[in-house]
């Protein structure tokens, strides 16, 4: 009967063991948590104008869903399944801090991942870092989403309007040192922005600007601004507008028979959906600048990162289109998220979270352009800072010149 007693207490020793044994081992115990993560998901929020005005990015928002469908296939993060939750805000900033507020209160995810829109952003930025949940990776090129003193749980992802900008006139000073320079620019951050960086860039030639003008999203063309344009003696045109605008103005310019140096934003580089509209004889030797490998070129056919974007497309989102920037964006985009989750192993707090956001060193993607790198710190919130030059040559983009390091762009962005 004692032996009996003995092997019991022994028995259930041995059970407590192996119990604490196992609850201390890596992915149980030794997990750090924040609501939305845990032994085996990770909840990701987003909002994404599926209706509205902007609804062509919806495709965006559809990539990252068929990214994580992948993910989780192959095993998820660490282990754990990602939970992709994506509410429409139909680009409307009220909507976005409605639906924002009900993913962190409501389905209590751990971090927002790239809500779209400059404004929609700003609208929702106060509650993120008042409720200090990560807001990461913004899809806005905006350079007040770079400002980790006032608001540290927001951070971009893709180039600042600002770099490109100071792009823009770098090349001018090495390649069109006497141009006279005239601007178009949407009335907003987005226009402002690249007209500051451009401002930044030329320095003391500033004065070299001899007409810069404003339009509003809501006039039905911008044809008066271009025709004003070409009267300043501009010989340098940077336009600075969204798809409908850059191709009205292309167009224009071209019907007017102004034939000064074209520079076009990039967030207008589409072939299809602006350069055509336009006409491929007016856009022919347009200027603009890339980060990421063109889903839509075939220079790219035997890119092996390249490759790998299209048999996901192939299997994951057959109803997205393979040759859309905006795909091979998110598709990107996803794949830093994926990295910095990885980089939190099994510290899954919103904090480590923005930690390991903020320490990346040279980190490259897939589809980049050769060269380009991420480089993060707790000063800064600007992951990519290259850029390279292109040229359209009536047909395709044609790369050239050097990347635009970081190192270049340094200290250039001060909100």
């Amino acid at each position: 009967m004692q032996n009996r007693r003995f092997f019991l207490k022994r028995g259930i020793a041995g059970l407590l063991l192996s119990a604490s044994l196992a609850l201390s081992s890596p992915g149980h115990a030794a997990g750090k948590y924040d609501p939305g993560a845990s032994d085996a998901e990770i909840k990701i929020g987003n909002t994404n104008p599926y209706s509205g005005p902007a609804s062509a990015y919806s495709t965006i928002a559809k990539t990252f869903d068929a990214y994580f469908n992948k993910l989780n296939e192959e095993g998820g993060i660490n282990g754990r399944k990602i939970k992709f939750i994506s509410y429409d805000d139909g680009y409307s900033p009220p909507k976005s801090v409605e639906q924002v507020r009900k993913l962190v209160e409501s389905d209590e995810v751990l971090l927002v991942f790239q809500p779209l829109g400059t404004a929609n952003n700003i609208a929702i930025r106060k509650y993120m870092n008042g409720k200090k949940v990560p807001q990461l990776f913004v899809s806005s090129g905006a350079a007040t989403f770079g400002d980790p003193k006032q608001f540290p749980w927001t951070m971009g992802w893709q180039p600042s309007y600002e770099s490109e900008g100071i792009v823009y006139a770098r090349w001018i000073l090495e390649h069109l040192p006497n141009a006279k320079i005239g601007v178009l620019y949407q009335n907003d951050d987005f226009g402002k922005d690249v007209l500051k960086g451009l401002k930044i860039g030329l320095g003391d030639k500033t004065s070299t600007i001899v007409a810069a003008l404003p339009y509003e999203t809501s006039q039905p063309t911008v044809d008066s601004e271009v025709i004003k344009l070409k009267a300043s003696g501009a010989d340098a045109f940077i336009n600075v507008a969204t798809p409908k605008f850059a191709a009205q103005a292309i167009k224009k310019a071209y019907e007017i028979g102004w034939t000064p140096t074209q520079i076009l934003s990039n967030v207008s580089d589409v072939v299809n959906d602006v350069l055509k509209p336009a006409g491929l004889e007016a856009s022919t030797g347009i200027l603009s600048t890339a980060y990421l490998k063109d889903s839509g070129d075939p220079q790219w056919a035997d890119d092996p990162g390249m490759k790998d974007f299209y048999a996901f497309m192939d299997k994951y989102y057959p109803a997205g289109d393979k040759s859309s920037k905006s795909n091979a964006y998110a598709y990107t985009v996803a794949q830093t998220l994926v990295h910095v989750l990885k980089q939190c192993g099994d510290d899954l707090t919103r904090a480590n979270v923005m930690k390991q956001a903020a320490s990346m060193q040279q980190v490259t993607m897939p589809l980049f352009l050769s060269g380009m790198t991420m480089t993060t710190s707790e000063t800064d919130y600007y992951p990519i800072k290259q850029l390279q030059m292109k040229k359209f040559d009536g047909t395709r983009w044609v790369h050239f010149g050097k990347v635009i390091s970081s190192e270049d762009l340094q200290d250039t962005h001060k909100p």
